[in-house]
């Protein structure tokens, strides 16, 4: 039986269908007993992570909250934002305000950090004079590292990790709790959206941002607030140009990538809008899927790890038809 209890997959009984045929030829055309037995006793392989997803029921799936939702415009293409309440709720009021009063747009991708970030904002930002006006934004914001535990929707990975004493994932964010302390927090895997801050905790303010780009970073976990996850676009933000100056920021003006807009989703028209869906990771095919990650069953492995790192749990997300958007209503 498969994780959902469905009867096995189809490719399942494929397999063993190709051993007695295997037998059937061996043996003159007439497998003997022991041989079928044998092929019927061979263990099934576990389902692929493919196998899972296409198994999956409706009822796995959630829509991002379009209130909650980010598309910047770049010069070659979107980059669709699900900003993290839960977690940064301060961050993600500041940025929706700044997105309303179209605060990025017009703005760039400053630096490019290989195997760590990309970061975007203001060029002009340590410029008194040139610097773009935050409206009625707030410049400053306490702190939002880190969240009380209790209440917290949180799928545990039971592998063990090194930076916290427990990892697994909360409202399809990859996130990290301590219980004896009581708190959680998000952690820095790939495509994890934060806010830039100087030295002080409470200079963020979500006027400049960065994704994480290679290695997950983990040590800044617990140090600056990580505000939500890119869920299509990556490949916008990871392949650009890496920058010679210090710290990765571009050194001309010409080499820094021109943001078009940033825009909620809540205000962008409905035939405009990326209609995508999340899996989700508080349900029995998000743990099947971890355990096929885990447990690696495709034809090339011939040693599956048998454990799995935070961080290379995959999130998966599709595409919906954008006259189903109008039926169903997001999912937190």
């Amino acid at each position: 039986m498969t994780p959902q209890g469905k009867a096995p997959h189809p490719r399942f009984l494929a397999d063993t269908r190709i051993r007695i045929l295997a037998c059937l030829l061996t043996a003159g055309g007439v497998p003997s007993a022991s041989l079928v037995a044998q092929a019927a006793q061979e263990p099934a392989r576990k389902p692929t992570m493919q196998q899972v997803l296409d198994a999956s029921k409706p009822t796995d799936w959630r829509m991002p909250d379009p209130e909650n939702t980010l598309y910047m415009e770049l010069p070659g293409g979107r980059v669709v934002i699900e900003l993290a309440t839960q977690f940064a709720p301060l961050h993600a009021e500041n940025i929706r305000t700044l997105v309303r009063q179209k605060y990025f747009d017009g703005l760039a991708v400053l630096r490019v950090v290989d195997n760590f970030v990309t970061q975007w904002g203001d060029p002009e930002s340590e410029d008194p004079k040139k610097v773009r006006s935050l409206g009625k934004a707030k410049s400053t914001l306490a702190p939002e590292f880190s969240r009380p535990a209790k209440g917290l929707a949180f799928t545990r990975l039971t592998d063990g990790d090194v930076y916290a004493p427990e990892v697994g994932f909360s409202n399809g964010f990859p996130a990290a709790r301590d219980p004896k302390k009581g708190i959680a927090w998000l952690t820095h895997c790939y495509g994890m959206v934060g806010a830039g801050r100087g030295n002080e905790a409470d200079s963020g303010s979500g006027a400049e941002l960065y994704v994480v780009i290679g290695h997950a970073p983990r040590q800044l976990d617990l140090n600056i607030a990580t505000v939500g996850r890119v869920i299509q676009g990556m490949e916008l933000l990871a392949s650009l140009p890496r920058g010679g100056g210090a710290a990765g920021f571009y050194e001309k003006a010409e080499q820094r990538l021109p943001i078009r807009s940033v825009r909620l989703a809540a205000d962008v028209p409905l035939a405009e809008r990326s209609h995508l869906e999340l899996l989700r990771t508080d349900t029995p095919t998000f743990t099947a899927l971890v355990e096929s990650r885990r447990n690696r069953s495709d034809d090339w492995y011939l040693a599956p790890a048998g454990k799995i790192e935070l961080c290379n749990v995959p999130l998966p997300v599709r595409e919906r038809k954008a006259a189903e958007d109008t039926a169903k209503k997001p999912q937190t």
